[in-house]
């Protein structure tokens, strides 16, 4: 069966426990926009929030479910352990180092990763979060910040960059990145503080936006998830026949997967990698603009049409975000 290699990253869907908070850090200290309110869809009671670029291009979208007695989250293995965030330029983390000094935002220095200069930072639950310079990336294309953020266009953020994984064994997932999913081994460097060996893994064209870094601890406990932990990373597939295809591809291989999923903005496939980690392949659309129209995306509460007739319901269990402002 011939597949088309994965394209990069699609999104990264993470956890919290106060959405209004969220919302707050990411739209008004970030610039991201909110292009879709809806819920999770196996648990309507809740939130899932989706900040991206000005039209959630893929490869841009950082999702949250809401979930909100989540505790406190026990880093360790087996888990997507840094999620990071491309902007344009060096000179725009000078910016963003900046910002986060005025807006008390939790950050390190300045620093050079694997040969990019990075900026790593926490958002109000610890989540761990790093913008990365594309000065020197080539590859995928990164997308196109909101003109009405409150970050300049220039510095704005233009996609999700490298996810980094942390894991006990290394050997079974690169097995699966490269036998399976069709990644290639890149290259290795050191963590910088750490010293931590990193090895990098990139699809389709390369760059910021297709590449995931493995750490292999294996003498860390297990992560025990909570508020500000990265729930999975999906990676990006042409079209609902191109994923039909990995959904054969799974069976074949007796790698048990969720099967085909409609998620109505975009199609879906999940399974777990050797190690435990969430893994999904999901379609680049119908995107975000079926249900809304591109000037009030993620102003109202969507919900695809398989849920319309429970929304009363279904809102009447959200607290109100306050997203007009």
């Amino acid at each position: 069966m011939q597949l088309k290699p994965l394209k990069g990253q699609h999104h990264v869907s993470a956890l919290t426990a106060n959405a209004e908070k969220n919302y707050h850090f990411y739209t008004k200290t970030l610039g991201m926009r909110l292009v879709k309110k809806t819920v999770n869809q196996d648990d309507t009671s809740v939130y899932h929030l989706f900040y991206a670029d000005e039209r959630g291009n893929p490869g841009t979208d950082l999702t949250f479910f809401e979930i909100p007695n989540a505790g406190h989250t026990y880093p360790g293995t087996n888990s997507i352990s840094l999620t990071t965030l491309r902007v344009p330029n060096d000179e725009s983390l000078v910016f963003w180092k900046e910002r986060f000094e005025v807006l008390g935002v939790d950050h390190d220095e300045i620093d050079q990763v694997n040969g990019r200069k990075s900026l790593f930072f926490r958002d109000f639950e610890d989540q761990r979060l790093a913008l990365i310079s594309d000065e020197n990336n080539s590859g995928v294309a990164g997308g196109k910040p909101w003109a009405k953020s409150p970050v300049p266009v220039e510095h704005g953020i233009i996609g999700i960059g490298p996810v980094m994984l942390t894991v006990a064994e290394l050997g079974a997932t690169s097995t699966i990145m490269t036998e399976i999913l069709g990644f290639r081994k890149s290259s290795k460097y050191k963590m910088p503080g750490s010293g931590h060996e990193v090895t990098v893994f990139e699809t389709g064209e390369g760059g910021n936006g297709a590449e995931v870094h493995i750490i292999e601890l294996s003498d860390l406990p297990r992560e025990r998830p909570g508020r500000g932990s990265v729930h999975h990373v999906a990676f990006r597939v042409e079209s609902e026949e191109e994923l039909r295809k990995w959904v054969s591809l799974l069976k074949e291989k007796r790698i048990a997967s969720s099967g085909f999923v409609e998620r109505y903005y975009f199609r879906s496939l999940y399974f777990r990698e050797p190690n435990g980690i969430l893994f999904e392949l999901a379609t680049d659309g119908p995107g975000f603009e079926g249900d809304e129209d591109f000037e009030h995306l993620g102003e109202s509460l969507a919900l695809p049409p398989y849920f319309e007739d429970q929304r009363e319901a279904i809102e009447a269990k959200l607290k109100p975000l306050d997203t007009k402002e």
